[in-house]
């Protein structure tokens, strides 16, 4: 419904403003100027208002995902060999 009457709204305003506008001449002093601006104007206004009538978007977190763990992981794991420090992968399960 609302929707409608803002369509209808905005019809009605540019059928007033196409009816009066033929009514204004060259050396008015202005007055077609004054009318247009009223015109950008009042169009901003209207806009402003549908556009505000709208509701706002809603934001809305994703569920939690739990990701179980292995039960064993592979380190690395430095040792003295006797003749200097060594790497090794270890398997350490908890």
């Amino acid at each position: 419904m609302k929707k409608t009457l803002a369509a209808l709204v905005a019809v009605t305003t540019i059928a007033g403003s196409l009816a009066v506008a033929p009514a204004a001449k060259a050396g008015d002093g202005g007055a077609v100027a004054a009318g247009v601006a009223g015109g950008l104007i009042g169009g901003a206004l209207l806009g402003g208002a549908i556009a505000g009538a709208r509701p706002a978007p809603v934001y809305v977190a994703p569920a939690p995902v739990y990701v179980e763990e292995a039960p064993c992981r592979w380190v690395r794991e430095r040792f003295w060999d006797g003749y200097g420090w060594r790497f090794r992968r270890v398997q350490v399960c908890d």
